[in-house]
């Protein structure tokens, strides 16, 4: 009777687990199965987004701010015309776009799904111009294209279904509380350094997509390698790679290089760099022209 019962458990799992909807990540082709819905993650993210804003503090330098919504602005114009000339128009209702600078030191910035950016004046020093700042803003620009948020939440509901059912297939087994904890918790470790892997894959895939969305926006995407060199050069964080959920500076300016070829076939120059430098008092900016480079598709 216990294997019977077994059995239909691991059945009632296996179903269960591997429900969800299959999509297709723009640009990689990467196939992803999600288990909650757009509008699930957009209002998620819209309450989270305006709990923040709440006591944000927008940014005084009326000119950084106006660099931040204008290159914001130009990769949003990027994504949607390649969503709608790739059979993907559906997902641009998805999308309201706003662009922020926030009085905050953290070199940070982030994208919430629904194109909800904010961007904090820390990193502005190390962006420099603005071909490294979209470098920065196509790279959280993607995490929302490809819906990284839904595929973590997705995975997270997964990995406790599994440890629910776990315990109710090993109750049925007979196997005792004492023998169960000591399963879960390792079941729980071993999810953990899974998940560290897996949001370095979905950092590394978002690096991509952003080096394309960049080049795409008219930004020349071969900036990106002496930006993530001056990030690495400030960089506090000695975490070996695999504990981490991030890939680490080398391998990340490795595959950067490596893509490079591939992003430069979308480059094709049309915006205008501004160089911000930072100082204790305040903030003034220089712009420079970036001058027209020919490059072979």
């Amino acid at each position: 009777m216990k294997n019977v019962k077994f059995l239909i458990l691991a059945m009632v799992a296996a179903i269960f687990v591997s429900c969800g909807t299959t999509s297709t990540v723009p640009i990689t082709g990467r196939k992803q199965t999600l288990m909650v819905s757009d509008g699930e993650v957009l209002t998620l993210a819209s309450q989270q987004y305006q709990e923040y804003m709440k006591t944000a503090k927008p940014s005084t330098n009326a000119t950084n701010t106006a660099m931040v919504k204008r290159v914001g602005q130009n990769l949003a114009n990027a994504v949607v015309s390649y969503l709608n000339a790739n059979g993907l128009s559906n997902e641009v209702a998805n999308y309201k776009w706003e662009f922020n600078l926030v009085q905050d030191k953290q070199v940070n910035a982030w994208c919430m799904p629904g194109g909800k950016i904010v961007v904090y004046e820390g990193i502005l020093p190390i962006t420099q111009d603005e071909a490294s700042l979209a470098i920065v803003l196509g790279h959280e620009i993607a995490h929302a294209v490809a819906k990284h948020s839904a595929e973590q939440l997705s995975t997270q509901m997964r990995q406790q279904n599994i440890m629910q059912i776990g315990t109710v297939v090993a109750g049925a087994m007979g196997v005792g509380q004492n023998t169960q904890a000591i399963l879960q918790t390792a079941a729980a470790l071993n999810f953990n350094f899974g998940n560290l892997k897996y949001s370095r894959d979905h950092e590394s895939e978002a690096d991509y997509m952003g080096l394309i969305f960049a080049a795409m926006a008219g930004y020349n995407p071969q900036v990106a390698t002496t930006f993530w060199q001056r990030m690495a050069s400030i960089s506090s964080n000695q975490t070996a790679e695999f504990f981490s959920d991030h890939p680490s500076d080398a391998t990340r300016i490795k595959n950067i290089q490596g893509w490079m070829p591939e992003a430069l076939k979308y480059y094709k120059p049309k915006a205008t760099t501004t160089t911000t430098k930072s100082t204790t008092k305040k903030t003034t900016t220089k712009k420079t022209t970036t001058k027209k480079t020919s490059t072979k598709k």
